[in-house]
């Protein structure tokens, strides 16, 4: 916020998922996670999940690359409302896949102020992400499932983490691709980073019916807004 060289169902070249999200329609407990709902529910709820994702992604990718583009503009404009000053601040972004916002852009413009700027790794299917250090003109390799990833960089830990959703609601929950990455390194990390989901307004719903193993963004920000999660 992700398939393997290549652009996907995206008519955008060049384009590659993201870490946390490549894995898709995946149950939490192959990677870990807990359950806590009785079975028949919570399958329930996973096969839920699987087709709204389905229908979410469809649509996403029925947008013109232009409005795309357009949309990415405006989601930029409003971070840096949120994010008005990142100097010495490091940010994890995540790379384009399937119609999500191409946030590199921003991600320049954010360097030339002084950030750093990191991406996601998947080390293995049951262990959280870490996070290496992306600068501009440096190589990317090929990790697993042939995802860019910096090639030589330092591991660090970001200060703010934004993920692409493929679904929010309204308590900043995020419907991803299923793999349970994000939620499961904000889970193992000592200090959490300021979580900010990013997508299209037309991705909100009314509920990803939460299980335990979910954990909420900090604020989804679209094109059209901000969603702060309520106070606990």
């Amino acid at each position: 916020m992700t398939t393997v060289g290549h652009s996907g169902e995206d008519s955008e070249p060049g384009t590659y998922a993201s870490p946390a999200c490549f894995i898709h329609e995946v149950d939490p407990n192959y990677f870990g996670l807990a359950s806590d709902t009785a079975s028949g529910q919570r399958d329930n709820i996973i096969r839920w999940r699987k087709n709204e994702r389905k229908r979410l992604i469809d649509q996403r990718l029925a947008i013109s690359n232009e409005k795309r583009s357009n949309r990415a503009q405006h989601i930029g404009a409003r971070l840096d409302m949120l994010l008005p000053d990142l100097a010495g601040i490091s940010v994890s972004l995540y790379w384009p896949f399937r119609g999500e916002p191409d946030l590199r852009g921003w991600a320049a413009a954010i360097r030339a102020r002084g950030a750093t700027c990191a991406l996601p790794v998947v080390v293995e299917n049951n262990a959280p992400l870490t996070f290496r250090l992306w600068r501009t003109g440096e190589p990317l390799a090929l990790g697993v499932w042939n995802i860019p990833i910096p090639a030589d960089s330092a591991e660090v830990v970001p200060d703010v983490v934004i993920a692409s959703v493929v679904g929010f609601d309204q308590q900043g929950y995020r419907l991803g691709y299923g793999g349970g990455f994000y939620d499961r390194t904000f889970a193992a990390l000592t200090k959490k980073p300021r979580a900010v989901g990013v997508g299209y307004s037309q991705a909100a719903i009314a509920t990803i019916y939460p299980l335990r193993h979910d954990i909420p963004m900090d604020v989804i920000v679209t094109e059209k807004g901000v969603v702060e999660r309520p106070a606990s």
